[in-house]
C-alpha cells in the first residue's frame, strides 16, 4: 500500500448536539484559521446556517455552508478510521488518552496509510460526550487546562486541536517527508484499516453472538461490550481481519442454532 501525504483535508471536526449557533460558527472560523474544512453536525440544537452563525464565523461561512449534518454519531463517522473523542470528565473504565500535542504528533503516522480519515469529536456544551459516544473513539484527549478554571469554549477546544493538528502538518507538508518506516504498523500493510462502519458492524455482530452463545446477558452486561470495544478499538484492525472476526462469528452462530 502507498503511504501518501499528511492532508488536512482528511481531518474532520464532529460536533455532537450543539446548542448555540454562534459556537458553530466560532469552531468555522477556528478550523479555517487552522487550513480545515471538513465539518459535520450531530443532531444540533440550533440552526446551524443562521445571522449569528454567519457572523461568528467572520469569512468562514463556506465551511458552515458544506457542513455535514447527521442524525447519529455513527453517520459522522461512518467512513473515519480514527476517531479521537475530547473529554473533560474522568471515567469509570479506561481508556487511551492523548494530550493535544500527542494527538498532533501521532497525525503523520496516520496519514500515511492512504485511506485513513481521522475525526476529532467534540460534545455538548452543557454535558460534552456521552459514555456511549466516547466508546465509539478509539482514543480520547484531555486539554490540559488550569484546574480552578478548566471550562473551554467549544470554539476554544476546537482552535487548540486544530492548531496542533497544523503544527503537525507544517512539519510533515509533502509527500517526500512520508517514509515507509512511518506506516501505522511499521511496515506496508497489506489490507486498508476498518473504518468506524466496518467496526460499528462487528460490534453489533460480536453481541448478537455472544448473546446467542449465552457469554454475554445484555440484562447485567458487567461493562463487557464497553471492555470488548476498547479491546478492538486499541488493536486497530483492518478489514480483512474484521471479515476473518465475522466469519468466525457467523461459524459460531450457526453451531448455536443446530445445538
Amino acid at each position: 500500500m502507498p503511504a501518501s501525504a499528511f492532508s488536512l483535508d482528511r481531518l474532520r471536526i464532529v460536533l455532537v448536539g450543539t446548542s448555540h449557533p454562534g459556537n458553530i460558527g466560532g469552531v468555522a472560523r477556528a478550523m479555517k484559521n487552522m487550513g480545515l474544512s471538513d465539518l459535520a453536525l450531530v443532531a444540533p440544537r440550533c440552526e446551524v446556517h443562521c445571522s449569528e452563525s454567519i457572523s461568528r464565523a467572520s469569512g468562514a461561512d463556506e465551511i458552515l455552508a458544506k457542513a455535514q449534518v447527521h442524525d447519529t454519531l455513527d453517520a459522522a463517522l461512518g467512513d473515519t478510521t480514527l476517531a479521537v473523542g475530547a473529554s473533560a470528565r474522568s471515567r469509570t473504565l479506561p481508556w487511551p488518552m492523548l494530550t493535544p500535542r500527542q494527538v498532533g504528533d501521532s497525525l503523520s503516522t496516520e496519514m500515511a496509510h492512504d485511506a485513513a480519515r481521522v475525526a476529532l469529536v467534540f460534545g455538548r456544551e452543557d454535558t460534552g460526550l456521552t459514555n456511549a459516544e466516547l466508546q465509539r473513539c478509539h482514543r480520547h484527549v484531555h486539554i490540559p487546562t488550569n484546574p480552578e478554571f478548566s471550562s473551554l469554549n467549544l470554539a476554544a477546544a476546537v482552535q487548540v486541536l486544530a492548531y496542533e493538528c497544523r503544527q503537525a502538518w507544517l512539519a510533515a507538508p509533502g509527500t517526500e517527508n512520508v517514509h515507509e518506516d512511518d506506516a501505522p504498523f511499521g511496515v506496508e500493510w497489506d489490507s486498508p484499516l476498518a473504518d468506524h462502519a466496518d467496526l460499528e458492524r462487528f460490534f453489533e455482530h460480536l453481541e448478537r453472538t455472544l448473546v446467542a452463545i449465552e457469554f454475554h446477558d445484555p440484562d447485567n452486561p458487567r461493562q463487557l461490550m464497553a471492555r470488548l470495544r476498547r479491546l478492538y478499538l486499541r488493536v486497530r484492525p483492518d478489514r480483512m481481519e474484521i471479515n476473518i472476526l465475522r466469519g468466525i462469528l457467523t461459524a459460531m452462530e450457526k453451531r448455536a442454532r443446530g445445538h
